[in-house]
């Protein structure tokens, strides 16, 4: 992930996001981080392990201006409408995401019991897919979040239908039960 990190004489900003001033703990706590060589928690959240480029610029005889908006197509799914729960219709980005999910956290399926696939979108804006028995639970899925994303396993979530939204509030029920088959659930920070 490509990051550039602009020092402004009034705070600091990511990329061409809004201006972070220096006083607040949270942002002097990231720019210590910087400093030491270490990648920001706050950073880590979005590249999951990966690798991080941090540019710098520096603007310190500068006040903050904010950027121009620049257009930026839509580059999300769609769902079709009329449907309670909406059909599975996408893929993940690349066989190589939907196979590092499976191998990440393996769930154990019975062959020979009706299965079913749940797609997850994650808090953090990633997906995961993954085959399930209908008579799998709830708490199954959340155990499946936590193995397959360890950051999450001290992250207080829900999980969440997606329409109608509706809290999956008794985990110990199936996915059967739940009426969650071939379906998408939002995962979403308390």
């Amino acid at each position: 992930v490509q990051i550039l990190l602009k020092l402004w004489r009034n705070g600091f900003s990511l990329d061409d996001g809004e201006l972070r001033s220096y006083s607040d703990p949270t942002n002097a706590q990231f720019l210590e981080s910087v400093k030491r060589g270490e990648i920001p928690v706050e950073l880590q959240r979005i590249v999951h392990g990966g690798q991080v480029n941090l540019d710098m610029e520096d603007h310190q005889e500068q006040e903050y201006v904010k950027p121009r908006l620049r257009f930026k197509a839509f580059s999300g799914e769609g769902q079709k409408l009329g449907s309670l729960t909406p059909e599975i219709v996408s893929t993940p980005s690349s066989p190589e995401e939907e196979e590092k999910s499976i191998l990440n956290a393996p769930v154990l399926i019975d062959d020979s019991m009706p299965a079913t696939k749940i797609q997850i979108r994650l808090a953090d804006g990633s997906r995961l897919i993954q085959r399930f028995n209908q008579a799998h639970r709830i708490k199954d899925i959340r155990d499946f979040i936590i193995q397959s994303r360890p950051a999450f396993a001290t992250t207080d979530f829900v999980l969440v239908t997606t329409f109608p939204n509706k809290e999956l509030t008794d985990e110990s029920l199936t996915l059967q039960e739940a009426d969650i088959l071939n379906t998408v659930i939002l995962q979403q920070l308390k």
